[in-house]
């Protein structure tokens, strides 16, 4: 998944009354191959702060910012992680991973809004623009969504952590086996400490794995796998910060790579912006 912004409208304070449980997520064993990751478990605790870190990084960690169109784009974002929706007769090279978020929370037991209910078989965002998408902005069916994502933050949350396990047989899969055993070294460096599977999550989800062919230019990519690849090191302790090191250089090769059109330079200090926050820079 790859936009070229979050919303960032602020009207509404993190999480309001309630406070969201997300359950213990243990991912299982990734196997591909020979090579294996162990199971990675997250706290109670260190997947809520995950979850609403993303939030804050989207929009601002508002309520309103959980139903966005930016201007600009042909889908809608939703969601803590803005997951993509695409209108009816509208695909582009992102991954539309809206419903597959609607799946997931159904999966889990969660009761769908009536709006919602064809999702998993293809139903398509109801606007067709971020023009008509503004003007249902109180309307019932945008209420109803927009509360559906207050009372799910848990599950995206989960349905993120779960993104990021399904992420690492791509990337092996997508890299050159001289590079995977590298690729997976680095993975498991920051799956160690909270903060670096912060990182991975929120990587993975800003700029997507990095196996999909549509998002290359001049055929170097910019996701989790490519800044993967440019990460050596062997240090637990400093892995956060080489990967905030490697991600600054891949995002900034992305925009002098980028066709001249998309004036991708002007969303540069935001990403670099992002992604130095990892490290605390």
């Amino acid at each position: 998944m790859d936009k070229c912004r979050p919303s960032r409208k602020q009207r509404y304070r993190l999480f309001g009354r309630r406070d969201y449980a997300v359950a213990s997520l243990a991912m299982g064993m990734i196997v591909l191959g020979s090579n294996s990751v162990g199971a990675i478990t997250l706290s109670h605790s260190d997947a809520l702060k995950i979850g609403k870190r993303v939030w804050q990084n989207e929009c601002n960690g508002t309520i309103s910012g959980l139903t966005a169109w930016n201007k600009g784009e042909d889908f809608a974002s939703l969601g803590i992680g803005h997951f993509i929706w695409y209108p009816k007769g509208r695909r582009g090279p992102f991954d539309e991973s809206f419903p597959k978020l609607v799946s997931f929370i159904s999966n889990r037991g969660a009761k769908l809004p009536t709006m919602l209910l064809g999702v998993g078989r293809g139903q398509p965002c109801p606007w067709s623009s971020h023009t008509e998408f503004l003007r249902a902005e109180h309307t019932p069916e945008m209420n109803q969504l927009r509360r559906f994502l207050v009372d799910t933050i848990d599950l995206q949350a989960e349905f993120l952590v779960a993104r990021l396990e399904a992420a690492l047989p791509k990337m092996l899969a997508e890299a050159v086996p001289a590079d995977r055993t590298n690729v997976q070294q680095q993975f498991e460096r920051l799956t160690k400490t909270p903060q670096g599977c912060y990182t991975l999550v929120d990587y993975v989800n800003f700029k997507g794995e990095g196996v999909l062919a549509t998002e290359r230019y001049h055929g170097q990519g910019w996701g989790l796998l490519q800044v993967l690849e440019a990460m050596h090191g062997n240090s637990d302790a400093d892995a956060v910060d080489e990967f905030s090191r490697a991600a600054s250089a891949v995002l900034t090769r992305r925009v002098q790579n980028a066709p001249p059109e998309r004036h991708e330079s002007q969303w540069l200090t935001g990403w670099l912006r992002r992604v130095n926050s990892y490290s605390g820079g």
